[in-house]
């Protein structure tokens, strides 16, 4: 019957039927899709007398809807961002909201393997005044916000294995970093 009400134009003449909708709740016909809301509905009732945050898991039904899995996807960033403002805030409402983790990260430079190498070189080099990397050593680089790992010994023994391969601009930085009289301790 709803659904049938729903339609534009048929509440036309019954103020009152709008009413006595709007009291039993205030999103009877809301701009998003219905099967939305249903869900919503539904994951509203069931937490509602919890205490603190509740995890409906995928596979938690209500009324034959799978309200964990429905859950679930709401709270991918891609789905997140494509949810009207009003369905969002009902969701914040309930404590829910996407996790911090899979929210986009900010995008930093993209560094190739070589850049991270010359960047842990140099860094290195600053630290320790010396470019006499043990084989096995490991230098933890950070650019835009993230951290690289590089095997700065391996990295080394590998751009002496590959002079021949590499591009011009990299021979020149490598001829630039053998001017630091970068070494490989064995």
């Amino acid at each position: 019957m709803v659904e049938y009400l729903r339609r534009a134009g048929a509440l036309d003449g019954h103020p009152e039927w709008e009413a006595a909708l709007m009291a039993v709740d205030a999103d009877w016909n809301p701009s998003w899709p219905a099967e939305w809301q249903r869900h919503y509905a539904a994951l509203r009732e069931l937490v509602a007398d919890e205490e603190g945050r509740a995890d409906v898991l995928p596979g938690f039904t209500v009324h034959g809807m799978d309200i964990g899995k429905w859950l679930a996807r709401q709270r991918k960033p891609e789905v997140w961002q494509a949810l009207t403002g009003g369905q969002r805030e009902r969701l914040e409402q309930l404590g829910i909201t996407p996790p911090v983790s899979e929210l986009p990260k900010p995008s930093a430079p993209a560094l190739g393997a070589f850049e991270r190498g010359v960047a842990a070189l140099a860094q290195y080099k600053a630290r320790e005044g010396s470019v006499a990397v043990p084989r096995g050593h490991e230098e933890r680089i950070g650019v835009g916000g993230q951290e690289y790992p590089v095997k700065l010994g391996v990295w080394i023994m590998n751009q002496k294995g590959r002079r021949a391969k590499l591009a011009a601009d990299n021979r020149a930085r490598r001829r630039a970093r053998a001017e630091m009289g970068a070494r490989v301790k064995e």
